[in-house]
């Protein structure tokens, strides 16, 4: 299966970085895409909203639905899902981007912060899967993508940040529940950046553009999200996945294209969390 043509894409926090450019990416594909996001009226820290990033995707002639709503409300997930099935039929593919960061040590961590993490990243990512697997396994090529890290359970990924960590990890123990739980029905996956990616956290929260400049595009997950969502959902799941893999895998080989600063030295970009080999 090479194609999205027709297809329908749940999206959580889809309004702007990583979320945006998968829906941008499968827009072109010609899929329908479904904007799940908080994001309705413009922010000076947070540029784009739910309707600019459609406006986007519309513009590759993609059929879009904005949904504004909380990831961390129940009712307001399944108002979104029942929206989207009666707009477009049904939903083939859904990828748990939204998520939350905090980078503190444990007696720094507020417990809002804490919650915050886990209701949006875990929790969220439970609850949408949930909410959408009755029409995920009513697709003929189910799959659902959750972006978040390999579980590598070295207590150096836990000690700077653990709560972050336990957050981020939750949304990967759904992968390694759900795709056995659903083998042969729903393909479950992780995909999850080599280096850092140039999306609004990055600049807010981490180093700013000293950062960017070490940093990948988007478009590289977007590009790695259509190369897993495009394989045979029943062959092709359980898998921790990393972007710059899937796409060698893909047969794409220079991945300069992709960085911030183009004449970087791979070996300069800032590695992501959570990952051993350094990027190349």
């Amino acid at each position: 299966m090479s194609t999205l043509e027709g297809k329908t894409v749940f999206i959580s926090g889809a309004s702007r970085g990583i979320g945006k450019a998968i829906g941008v990416r499968f827009a072109r594909e010609g899929a329908n895409i479904v904007i799940f996001a908080k994001t309705a009226e413009p922010d000076p820290r947070l540029p784009g909203t739910a309707y600019t990033a459609a406006e986007e995707m519309e513009a590759s002639g993609a059929r879009t639905l904005v949904c504004i709503g909380d990831i961390r409300d129940e009712n307001q997930v399944q108002q979104a899902v029942d929206q989207t099935v009666e707009t477009f039929g049904g939903i083939d593919v859904l990828v748990n981007n939204a998520s939350a960061i905090n980078l503190t040590p444990t007696e720094e961590t507020e417990m809002k912060r804490y919650d915050l993490m886990h209701q949006i990243n875990t929790r969220g990512t439970f609850l949408a899967s949930k909410l959408c697997l009755p029409h995920l396994r009513q697709a003929a090529n189910p799959h659902v993508v959750n972006l978040s890290p390999p579980l590598d359970m070295q207590a150096k990924w836990f000690a700077p940040h653990c709560a972050y960590t336990m957050a981020k990890y939750g949304m990967s123990m759904c992968v390694l529940g759900m795709s056995k739980e659903y083998e042969g029905q729903v393909a479950f996956n992780a995909l999850w950046p080599r280096t850092v990616i140039n999306t609004a956290a990055v600049q807010n929260l981490l180093g700013g553009e000293a950062m960017v400049q070490k940093a990948r595009q988007p478009e590289i997950m977007a590009d790695a999200a259509h190369a897993i969502v495009t394989q045979d959902a029943r062959q092709y799941s359980g898998r921790f996945l990393v972007d710059d893999e899937v796409l060698r895998e893909a047969g794409i080989s220079d991945l300069s294209g992709y960085q911030v600063d183009t004449e970087l030295p791979a070996s300069e970009l800032m590695p992501d969390f959570f990952l051993e080999e350094k990027p190349s």
